[in-house]
């Protein structure tokens, strides 16, 4: 019981810390509210428990072989946020537009996930703490344990987003919210950056 314990105490520490997925979940539920969100939401834990599994089942130690691939995730990782930072802060905050904007896909959720390397730290960290060693019984454990717990923790930045749209119905307070996204969006591009 107490493995049990604490792989779900590192499951909800990694998955429910700030970095980019939550950033975007919490920027989707406020902008377009809890449901609407749900899609990014379950893209990225599907996105997430995939990585994951496949680092259980031998992917840290096939690209451990090829460095110069890590170095593309990571670089691709750093200009999907740069992308995504200056879109928000580049929004002018109506809400109502000629053109439709759409929350978040769950594409996009599950694509974020194999580019953020936070997700890659914690899938290979856990794995190899938790996983590995037990057989491909525990890595199956680890994996669906982790896959609740990562589901609950993004829906709860999406939940806190939505909590804020009354607020942001104003367009000055959209327009302030979603340059405060794309800084923290920035601030983890850089984070990246100096961090390889």
């Amino acid at each position: 019981m107490s493995t049990l314990v604490s792989m779900a105490a590192f499951a909800l520490a990694a998955s429910i810390s700030p970095g980019p997925v939550n950033v975007v979940a919490l920027g989707a539920g406020a902008r377009f509210g809890l449901r609407a969100s749900l899609r990014h939401v379950g893209g990225a834990t599907i996105g997430f428990t995939l990585l994951l599994l496949l680092c259980g089942l031998g992917l840290q130690t096939a690209l451990a072989q090829w460095p110069a691939a890590l170095g593309v995730i990571r670089g691709g990782g750093v200009a999907f946020l740069l992308w995504m930072a200056w879109r928000l802060a580049g929004d002018e905050g109506r809400l109502a537009t000629d053109e439709p904007v759409r929350a978040p896909s769950f594409r996009v959720g599950a694509v974020m996930q194999w580019l953020n390397p936070k997700a890659w730290l914690a899938a290979s960290m856990g794995m190899g703490a938790y996983g590995i060693a037990g057989g491909v019984g525990q890595i199956m454990l680890f994996t669906a344990l982790y896959l609740v717990i990562c589901l609950g923790s993004i829906a709860c930045w999406a939940y806190a987003g939505s909590r804020l749209q009354g607020w942001l119905v104003s367009p000055r307070r959209l327009r302030g919210f979603n340059r405060a996204m794309a800084l923290l969006l920035l601030l983890s591009a850089v984070y990246l950056v100096r961090s390889s």
